[in-house]
């Protein structure tokens, strides 16, 4: 199991879906947990309620407002004087504002999509590319989707997919441009998780079962393998890595 005592780590999107299954997989793992909500605090809690109270800690962010990821990032790495990894996982989908909505619906989707899937989430890995540089390194877990590489599987979700395309871009350049200063970059890239989200979705597609026999493996990935494995990313151990999107869709996306 990795071991990340000592390890202070923030995710936002924390209190449901991905973002909660990871919190809980760095709370047994050892690690002093900041995990960000927008309105779920009740979520948020339950997200972390096996982690010691000393090692956790709640903040409210919403990130609607870019502007907002400077306010968390200061209260984050004030808690304990420093974050060392981030996990940018707060994420909107919406199913709606497609080619034939109107012009106030696109807009209105795809203004959403640009504020919270890139902006938010870019200002908070440009703080911490800051204060990483400041104190010798650090770990980014960027979570992007499999839409980013093949599109949406609705046009509908052309917003959605396009933001991750963006999200991935950046982070993939910060891995680039930061590499000799140890700061490490991972994109993790999921397929259809076992969420509401990915439930609200696959209404669109005629239903879970539909969905679930276009997959290779006809399951839908388990929040927790997203969880383990942003774990032991956290951990910062495969230093070459950096820079690199995983696909954790089993198997139904290969390229």
């Amino acid at each position: 199991m990795t071991d990340l005592s000592g390890k202070i780590v923030a995710v936002t999107g924390a209190s449901k879906g991905i973002g909660a299954a990871i919190v809980k997989c760095l709370g047994a793992a050892g690690a002093d947990v900041i995990a960000h909500y927008a309105s779920d605090r009740a979520g948020a809690e339950a997200a972390v309620a096996d982690i010691p109270e000393g090692r956790r800690m709640l903040v409210q962010a919403d990130f609607n407002d870019p502007r907002t990821a400077d306010d968390f990032w200061a209260v984050a790495t004030a808690w304990k004087g420093r974050v060392d990894t981030v996990v940018p996982n707060a994420a909107v989908m919406r199913v709606s504002g497609g080619f034939h909505a109107s012009d106030e619906d696109w807009d209105g989707v795809w203004d959403e999509a640009l504020r919270v899937n890139v902006l938010s989430p870019v200002r908070l890995m440009r703080n911490a590319v800051r204060s990483f540089e400041a104190q010798g390194g650090g770990v980014i877990v960027c979570l992007s989707s499999w839409s980013a590489n093949r599109g949406s599987s609705h046009p509908e979700g052309i917003a959605y997919a396009a933001s991750k395309a963006a999200i991935t871009a950046a982070a993939k350049t910060i891995a680039r441009g930061y590499a000799t200063k140890n700061i490490l970059t991972y994109i993790v890239a999921p397929g259809v998780v076992a969420t509401q989200m990915s439930l609200d979705f696959a209404e669109s597609q005629g239903g879970e079962d539909v969905v679930t026999q276009t997959l290779q493996m006809k399951e839908w990935v388990p929040p927790e393998d997203l969880g383990e494995l942003v774990t032991f990313l956290a951990s910062g151990k495969v230093r070459h890595l950096t820079g690199a999107t995983i696909d954790v869709n089993g198997a139904s996306f290969v390229h």
